[in-house]
């Protein structure tokens, strides 16, 4: 068995892995983000068409996208593989657990958190990336050329009341996984100094509300546009 086999089957490797495609993913949702505030400019959603459009093209976005849909699933693949370690590993509970003293709510239940995630994901992918590529797209002119009106799925998604309450409790899961994950992979990687870890869980905290609070408010933004 090569080593790189030995590691990726080790606990440690596991949890490197886990760390690794996590802060991929944490670098894809900001990237992500920006992106999607174009749909709250007042331009009848323009920047946003064309900002797809462009996305839609690029090749280098094109292999990003494949590698994205990897480290999503080898994050929840490695994910339950040590969720499932951790529980053979200690098959009974201890009668006096001191959890919840010793670690966060979010630490205890990333598992929990991280299924309902999952779940948005998949409802999300199937709504707009499945739409957008195998769906009948309504089209829109700008300046004689023709484009995917990604506004109009995205608006009308957006207009369902219940589909934005999903869209907000999601991201609050999102948050509270986030407030977790951001600091333990940095912690995973061995970058964890007396010095910069308080730094670090300021930042994670900081971007665990931040980020989920402005992809929530695209939703609310455009559903009170609606009205």
């Amino acid at each position: 068995m090569s080593w790189v086999s030995k590691t990726l089957s080790s606990t440690l490797g596991r949890k490197l892995l886990m760390a690794l495609t996590g802060l991929f993913l944490i670098l894809f949702l900001v990237v992500h983000l920006i992106g999607n505030l174009q749909l709250l400019l007042p331009d009848n959603g323009e920047s946003f068409n064309l900002y797809a459009d462009s996305m839609a093209h690029n090749p280098l976005i094109r292999v990003v996208s494949i590698g994205n849909f990897a480290f999503i699933l080898l994050h929840v693949i490695y994910s339950i593989i040590l969720s499932k370690h951790n529980k053979n590993s200690r098959p009974v509970d201890y009668a006096v657990s001191k959890a919840s003293t010793s670690s966060t709510w979010s630490s205890r239940n990333m598992g929990i958190l991280g299924t309902v995630i999952l779940i948005f994901l998949l409802v999300h992918l199937k709504g707009f990336y499945y739409e957008i590529k195998f769906g009948e797209m309504p089209m829109v002119d700008y300046e004689g050329v023709t484009y995917k009106n990604v506004f109009a799925i995205v608006a009308a998604a957006y207009s369902n009341v219940l589909y934005v309450v999903f869209y907000v409790i999601a991201m609050g899961f999102l948050g509270f996984h986030l407030s977790h994950g951001f600091s333990s992979a940095f912690q995973t990687l061995g970058l964890n100094h007396v010095k910069y870890s308080p730094l670090i869980q300021k930042v994670g905290f900081g971007f665990a509300i931040v980020v989920p609070a402005l992809f929530a408010l695209i939703p609310i933004m455009m559903y009170i546009q609606s009205l």
